[in-house]
């Protein structure tokens, strides 16, 4: 079930192929009326769900592997949008218009700035 990234994705960057893989576990939940919403499980309110967006790219032999995982991927969505706005905001932009997230920021600039209070990130060479 592809989602926004491959929108995104696909619009940003000339890819040969894109695959996107989503647990249905979540889905399940989200569809079923019995689901209880989740519980806070911390001081700042975040719930103890967990989640993982772990990203391979190929170029002829070099392949590479970035990792975010972290907890309560709603409380995460919530800091990218505004550190989004404040840059839009700010006039930190490359470009202007209708355009992915990664062809008007910096990319790397953006996952730093989120990272210590979000998520986890790792990036790694992977052996062939």
């Amino acid at each position: 079930m592809p989602f926004s990234e491959v929108v995104a994705i696909a619009d940003h960057l000339h890819v040969g192929e894109l695959r996107s893989y989503l647990n249905v576990a979540p889905l399940d939940d989200l569809r079923d009326p019995q689901t209880p919403p989740p519980t806070a499980s911390d001081a700042r309110g975040r719930s103890s769900q967990r989640f993982a967006v772990d990203v391979v790219v190929r170029q002829a032999e070099r392949t590479r592997r970035v990792c975010a995982s972290g907890i309560d991927i709603y409380a995460v969505t919530a800091p990218i949008i505004v550190e989004g706005a404040v840059r839009l905001l700010g006039g930190q932009t490359r470009k202007l218009g209708a355009r992915a997230p990664g062809a008007i920021f910096d990319a790397a600039d953006v996952i730093s700035a989120l990272a210590a209070e979000a998520m986890n990130v790792s990036c790694s060479p992977v052996e062939p």
